[in-house]
């Protein structure tokens, strides 16, 4: 039934009212809008000022609440997720890249079995790999130093076949390091006082050294209280586990060989490399491997020799060869040096010094051996020639090539030479400092969210995407070192940071890198997903990120919240516990910082495991 309208005029008289009304609303809310973004509306100011000086601690436990709230977008219910399994205990050790059954399917000469090898996508393992039983977390330095836990790194064979030698004892439930060697019967630090006899190393004039085959790394454990950073590396071969205990005792070093493929750092990055008793073939393939030692060795640098072919006259009968054999093999090395512009400075007994030249003014080379590539630092997987890196310009006979560095540590804020130069396109003086200046106040930031950073739990740091290396020269501490990671499709700065006194390495984390299991405590990447996004799976950086990490091991990472929401997802299936925080300058910044801690869990047979200390 109809409602009959008495008063249609009445209506009439409303409408224009209402209409006017609602314009006027709209205006006054606009208007209102505009007042507060132009500056002279205080709500937003103080509200972001109350959001700086909130201090959030983080605990060992992460027992906090996130000043940011994680919002799901309304979705179809799905099924529970599904968490990542264990890997079968067989694979505690596994490294994906230099694992033995596929290495011997590849030829044995020039090393290329010992080579990166990764498995292809559909071989690789999507699985947690799993500590052994009884893991412990390893003695603090210094006294990591000096000793490991067994249950660690369970393998005795070094210490029956080096036993002479001092490298490693096995004792109690412990394994201690003399601080012997091969080449250095008296221990580590008598060995480095005669080097630095001859080498400036103790004025900071030295600071960046490459140790090639390293054994267990003593030479660069015993040069760290001498503000020496040394680089150290050898293959995964019947030296069963010696990177491993290089790491575990909190000395930096790779799995790593000089075989057909460029080391993977740039040029000019060392201030010294040495060879003890390495048996690298030095005069071989034209002398290949020494004109790769002179890429990476800086203008002024020093390269050690000792062992076999130094002091033939009185081993070459210990050493099985011939008077003639090792006479031309130390002749054949020494031609190279002049080739390369090295000057020796000392021989006597088992060791040589050789001394690189500062430019190439006073050298006499042929300059059909000089190498015509332009960028002597683009070195992924590139296979080496047997040519002469060639020194940079230089405008007078006293110039060092490349650029003159300070001594350390004021080399480390001072503008590095490449960047002086204008060598890292798009990088000047000013953003450098600038870089240097917001990574402080990042580090500080994290040192609020996790107060373990600077003490010495976290001892072998990693930063995946390093950019200028702010991030590690704001972490600068005897207490621990940081591997300063260059993705190699990002910008190349590693020469950079090896400028500023610090070390780093090339990596693709598309794929494994290159070190046991369980050898980092703190794992930071700054924007990494986001470069790595459409070119692998998250899942696989972040499993390649859990295998490095050790048991209650930290990450930090940082990258826009979308990106940072979509890696949370995929922790919710690992043995993570983290938390998604605000940027320093709060919550209206859309860089977020996703905090966490690896659970302790240990593998056990029948695939199951064990969380139990």
């Amino acid at each position: 039934m109809a409602i009959k309208n008495n008063n249609p005029s009445g209506n009439r008289t409303r409408k224009p009212v209402s209409v006017f009304v609602a314009i006027g609303l709209c205006c006054f809310f606009y208007l209102f809008g505009t007042w507060q973004k132009s500056g002279f509306g205080k709500g937003d100011s103080i509200a972001l000022e109350i959001t700086k000086h909130t201090d959030c601690n983080v605990f060992t436990k992460l027992d906090f609440e996130s000043h940011h709230n994680y919002v799901e977008i309304a979705q179809p219910p799905k099924q529970k997720i599904e968490a990542f399994k264990p890997c079968d205990v067989k694979y505690t050790d596994y490294t994906p890249c230099q694992e033995q059954d596929r290495a011997m399917t590849f030829p044995r000469e020039n090393m290329i079995y010992r080579e990166r090898h990764c498995p292809p996508d559909d071989e690789k393992l999507r699985c947690l790999v799993p500590a052994p039983q009884g893991y412990k977390t390893p003695f603090p330095w210094p006294k990591s130093r000096d000793y490991a836990h067994y249950a660690n790194v369970p393998y005795k064979h070094l210490t029956v076949e080096k036993a002479v030698q001092h490298w490693v004892e096995f004792k109690g439930d412990v394994f201690k390091f003399p601080g012997g060697g091969t080449m250095f019967p008296q221990g580590a630090d008598a060995y480095i006082d005669e080097l630095a006899s001859v080498i400036p190393i103790a004025d900071g004039s030295v600071r960046t050294a490459l140790d090639t085959g390293c054994g267990v790394a003593s030479w660069g454990a015993y040069l760290l209280k001498r503000n020496v950073l040394a680089m150290s590396f050898a293959p995964r071969d019947n030296h069963e586990a010696q990177v491993q205990f290089a790491l575990e005792r909190g000395v930096p070093a790779v799995v790593g060989v000089l075989g057909t493929v460029h080391l993977p750092y740039p040029s000019r990055a060392f201030d010294m490399a040495q060879c003890s008793r390495c048996l690298i073939p030095w005069t071989a393939n034209e002398g290949t491997y020494l004109k790769e030692v002179d890429r990476v060795l800086r203008p002024g640098g020093y390269w050690i020799l000792s062992g076999p072919p130094i002091n033939w006259k009185t081993y070459y009968q210990t050493w099985k060869r011939s008077k003639k054999e090792v006479q031309a093999e130390q002749r054949k090395i020494e031609e190279l040096a002049e080739q390369l512009c090295w000057e020796k400075k000392y021989e006597k007994g088992d060791l040589a010094i050789w001394r690189k030249k500062v430019n190439d003014r006073s050298c006499q080379r042929n300059s059909a051996a000089i190498c015509q590539s332009k960028d002597a630092d683009d070195v992924w997987y590139e296979k080496m020639e047997s040519c002469i890196t060639p020194f940079p310009k230089v405008a007078s006979s006293k110039e060092v090539a490349g650029g003159e560095l300070k001594k350390f540590p004021a080399r480390l804020n001072a503008v590095p030479p490449r960047i002086a130069k204008g060598s890292v396109p798009g990088v000047t003086a000013d953003l450098y400092n600038e870089d240097n200046k917001i990574w402080r106040k990042h580090v500080s930031r994290y040192k609020q969210l996790n107060t373990l950073i600077g003490s010495m739990r976290y001892r072998n740091v990693m930063d995946m995407n390093a950019g200028l290396g702010g991030f590690a020269a704001a972490l600068e501490s005897p207490k621990l070192w940081v591997m300063n990671v260059v993705p190699n499709i990002a910008k190349n700065t590693l020469g950079v940071i090896y400028e500023r006194g610090l070390i780093g390495i090339y990596h693709d984390w598309c794929e494994g890198f290159s070190t046991y299991p369980r050898t980092y405590d703190l794992i930071h990447a700054s924007g990494i997903f986001s470069l790595y996004k459409g070119k692998c799976k998250f899942e696989d950086i972040l499993l390649e990120m859990d295998r490095i990490l050790r048991p209650e091991g930290a990450i930090i990472l940082r990258d826009e919240v979308d990106t940072m929401n979509e890696v949370r997802k995929i922790t919710g299936r690992m043995r993570w516990d983290v938390k998604l925080v605000d940027h320093e300058d709060g919550p209206l910044v859309p860089e977020k910082i996703l905090v966490g801690v690896k659970q302790y869990w240990v593998g056990s047979s029948g695939n199951s495991t064990s969380g139990d200390m």
